[in-house]
């Protein structure tokens, strides 16, 4: 193997052989996150040919180690995990894959192979995306989401609006327990409306991250 030089990027195919396989007789731990809300998912094992799989093919591959074979996670299920990068350890000899899940993760049809909740803490934001998207295809008779879609951009920002004053009035004149529960309004309609305007709370994350960086 070349000298080992920490590969800050995502991996390509071209940095296959950049990687530490020889420390763990051709295999290297792969961490599975989901891309939106990082909770940890899974972890697996990658040779080479499964890392060329997984990244050249788009879906996280796997070798394993009681089939003593490759296997595409959900080959069986369906629940597949949908590549978005890849990012190795500063020794090179383990890797953190971020994915998008289709379904549970776990055989056991938990989101996580560890625990039964879904993402903590601000991760639940990167969830919460996810619910509001699938609320929004319901029946408008079912779905307060829905109903909310249907009435268009501008009620949306106007709710946001709203939800926000009260916001306000609750932080300087309410309880802790009033103030938590408009902020949650706050944000579960601010998730809508930027779903509305087909954008990501992670476009304003990235605006947030390089203020940090000035």
């Amino acid at each position: 193997m070349p000298e080992a030089h920490h590969l800050p990027n995502p991996l390509t195919v071209a940095d296959i052989d950049q990687i530490d396989f020889a420390k763990g007789d051709g295999l290297v731990p792969a961490v599975v996150q989901d891309a939106d809300t990082l909770q940890v998912l899974m972890l697996g094992y990658m040779n080479a040919e499964a890392l060329k799989a997984t990244l050249q093919g788009g879906l996280v591959t796997f070798w394993s180690r009681s089939k003593n074979r490759l296997w595409k996670k959900g080959e069986t299920s369906g629940d597949t995990l949908e590549l978005d990068r890849i990012l190795t350890d500063c020794d090179e000899d383990a890797l953190l894959v971020y994915a998008r899940p289709n379904g549970p993760t776990c055989h056991t049809k938990t989101t996580s192979c560890f625990g039964h909740e879904d993402a903590p803490g601000i991760g639940f934001m990167g969830h919460l995306a996810h619910v509001v998207q699938d609320r929004a295809k319901a029946p408008p008779a079912d779905s307060y989401t829905a109903r909310l879609m249907h009435k268009g951009v501008a009620k949306i920002a106007q709710k946001v609006g709203e939800e926000g004053l009260e916001t306000a009035l609750a932080g300087r004149a309410g309880d802790l327990d009033e103030l938590h529960n408009e902020a949650a309004d706050l944000l579960y309609h601010l998730s809508v409306l930027l779903m509305a305007r087909d954008t990501k709370l992670e476009n304003v994350l990235d605006i947030l991250r390089e203020r940090h960086k000035g």
